[in-house]
């Protein structure tokens, strides 16, 4: 493989609106993240959630530096991270600012439990993590939050919430599977299987 080198490589601009555009083909699955402590809380709905290591248990989350959260993340080392199940629409939608709700006005509607480390758990959602911040690097205008993970809660829902071409789909693990084995194998195929 020939490595271009960097000074003879010719800069294209990528635009925000152009990099937005084609990250909506990316399909995430959609979490709340919840920070603070009391009544010191707020939140934000992502698909920014990823599994950074089995060993020890660790998240990782990407934060923009201007969002409330921040903040309070850094301020009490804690997240919480609560992937919805695909009843959750209404949860997704107060937590991306819908309607105009800010701080603990956002949990309201929600039954939520409070973790060890203080941050507020959503009752219901297929798995919530109660993490320790590890370690935070700013790069450009977010914060990769690092999050060792000390409680694990989880629910017997399988029906998950996705997001895709700016758009929320439910996800079920059963009709999903289904229809696809229904409409992407033929049937001959399926018998010798």
């Amino acid at each position: 493989m020939n490595v271009v080198p960097r000074d003879l490589m010719t800069e294209i601009p990528v635009s925000s609106a152009d990099f937005r555009g084609a990250m909506r083909h990316l399909t995430g699955g959609v979490s709340v993240i919840t920070a603070g402590r009391g009544k010191d809380i707020t939140g934000m709905t992502v698909t920014s959630v990823t599994s950074l290591s089995v060993e020890p248990p660790t998240l990782l989350v990407s934060i923009n530096r201007d969002a409330s959260s921040f903040p309070l993340i850094r301020r009490h080392g804690a997240f919480g991270v609560n992937i919805l199940n695909a009843d959750q629409l209404d949860v997704a939608e107060r937590f991306a600012g819908k309607g105009g709700l800010k701080g603990p006005d956002r949990f309201k509607g929600a039954e939520w439990v409070t973790a060890v480390s203080g941050v507020p758990l959503l009752v219901g959602a297929l798995s919530s993590f109660d993490c320790e911040v590890e370690e935070i690097m700013e790069r450009h205008s977010h914060g990769i939050v690092i999050g060792r993970v000390r409680d694990i809660r989880g629910s017997t829902r399988n029906a998950a919430l996705a997001y895709w071409h700016g758009q929320y789909v439910a996800v079920d693990q059963d009709e999903d599977a289904a229809t696809l084995a229904d409409v992407s194998v033929p049937a001959r195929s399926r018998r010798s299987v």
